[in-house]
């Protein structure tokens, strides 16, 4: 479009803009008025900026690329599989969630495992083991912990 044509566009925003500030000023007041006569001065600046042809060329570009995406059937195929990937992670999120709150409510262990043989020690202990000021063993204390946790 040559410059006499953008000059025509500009003038035709803006004077419907300056019908809808004189409709909001006798609908709303002035404040509204003010707001639209706002509005009503931003095609001119963007024609006088250069901006207006900007604005044409990125809404012909998106509607461009909207209409290809509308009549494309391996586009669609992508949002299709992009949709169900989406849905595998959330289902699988969802199940994850499910799985750990029966196993911290004990209904449920994370899984099986199969019992590690005991260590048996034939040696006897060190002379520098730990032993406490009443003469127990500290790895006694330590086993009995576990065992009641069932680790052990």
């Amino acid at each position: 479009m040559d410059e006499a044509t953008w000059a025509a566009l500009a003038a035709t925003l803006t004077l419907l803009g300056l019908v809808w500030t004189y409709v909001s000023y006798r609908r709303r007041g002035a404040i509204a008025a003010m707001r639209a006569l706002g509005f009503t001065a931003l095609p001119v600046a963007a024609w006088l900026t250069g901006t207006l042809e900007m604005f044409t060329e990125i809404a012909g570009s998106v509607t461009g690329w909207a209409t290809g995406l509308v009549f494309n059937p391996i586009t669609w195929t992508g949002i299709g599989l992009a949709g169900f990937g989406v849905v595998l992670i959330f289902i699988s999120g969802y199940l994850r969630d499910r799985q750990l709150g029966r196993v911290q409510d004990g209904t449920a262990s994370p899984a099986p495992k199969k019992p590690l043989p005991e260590a048996k020690s034939t040696r006897a202990p060190k002379s520098g083991s730990i032993v406490d000021d009443d003469g127990t063993d500290d790895l006694a204390d330590i086993e009995a912990i576990l065992k009641r946790r069932g680790i052990k």
